[in-house]
């Protein structure tokens, strides 16, 4: 017997029903699963599983229709479906909550490696690299 919905519904954006083919990554991305993402707002989503899974509390999910991957937070597990929550970016570690301003320091630190690497090579290679 299928356990009684509830009626009211205690979020506070409603979740569309979909169904897309979703990929969840987990352990620094060295595991991936497949699932089904069956319900989803911008604040959540209800993920469904072949077989009952255990994941970690925080996961990325990747929806391959959409090109998208969102940082998830595990909100509840009840057999083979998970209930996931998408915090908001100004809640992630280390957002500064602009994306120019994100992707600007990325590229410094990117320069600034490629400045590092050139140094490293030059020294492993000697002073003889030099004279030639």
């Amino acid at each position: 017997m299928e356990p009684e919905r509830r009626t009211t519904e205690r979020r506070g954006i409603a979740r569309q029903k979909s169904f897309l083919r979703g990929l969840i990554y987990f352990n620094n991305r060295r595991n991936v699963v497949d699932c089904l993402v069956r319900d989803i707002s911008p604040s959540g989503a209800r993920l469904i599983f072949s077989d009952a899974v255990s994941t970690p509390d925080v996961l990325d999910l990747y929806i391959p229709q959409k090109e998208q991957t969102l940082r998830a937070h595990v909100h509840w597990r009840h057999g083979q479906e998970v209930g996931v929550a998408f915090p908001p970016a100004s809640d992630l570690p280390g957002d500064t909550g602009n994306l120019a301003e994100r992707v600007q320091k990325l590229e410094v630190e990117i320069a600034s490696l490629k400045r590092m690497l050139k140094k490293l090579k030059a020294d492993a290679a000697g002073p003889e690299a030099d004279v030639a």
